[in-house]
């Protein structure tokens, strides 16, 4: 936790940081430093995007860590069972690559990802899928801290 308060110290670049880990397989809750920043009135579109850019691209690493295809890195750094991941692959045939709007959810969100990378799902389409829904994602968090942080 004190990690996490310590990036909202660095500003923009500490939740590019903190987004871009969380983006990636790291459990780590982002939005804590971005509520911190809105608080700090920040610019609520500059938090957005930058949060919204960094966990884009810690999540086009899980792509790319997928499509690398080594199910023992997978396994064993990233801390996918491959059971899982192989029932998410069965899930996801015929869906298509607009599923990956759905990344930014907890828990199924990594395993989308990587299956997506392990798939070789069309990078361009997943990319765009996945940016939507992490915008998304970020857009509605702010207006809710923003809304909440009136009463302070």
């Amino acid at each position: 936790m004190e990690f996490i308060a310590g990036l909202s110290e660095w500003g923009y670049i500490g939740l590019f940081i903190a987004t871009f880990l969380a983006g990636s397989i790291i459990p780590l809750s982002s939005e804590i430093v971005m509520t911190a920043l809105l608080a700090a009135k920040f610019d609520p579109w500059a938090c957005i995007w930058v949060a919204t850019a960094g966990n884009w691209l810690g999540g086009m690493t899980c792509y790319y860590v997928g499509h690398l295809g080594n199910m023992e890195w997978i396994e064993k750094y990233f801390r996918i069972n491959r059971l899982k991941l192989e029932k998410t692959q069965r899930f996801l045939q015929g869906k298509g690559a607009l599923m990956a709007f759905f990344v930014f959810l907890p828990v199924v969100g990594d395993l989308i990802i990587v299956a997506f990378g392990l798939m070789r799902a069309n990078v361009i389409l997943v990319s765009l899928s996945m940016l939507a829904g992490k915008f998304l994602r970020y857009w509605v968090w702010t207006q809710a801290a923003l809304g909440i942080l009136t009463f302070f």
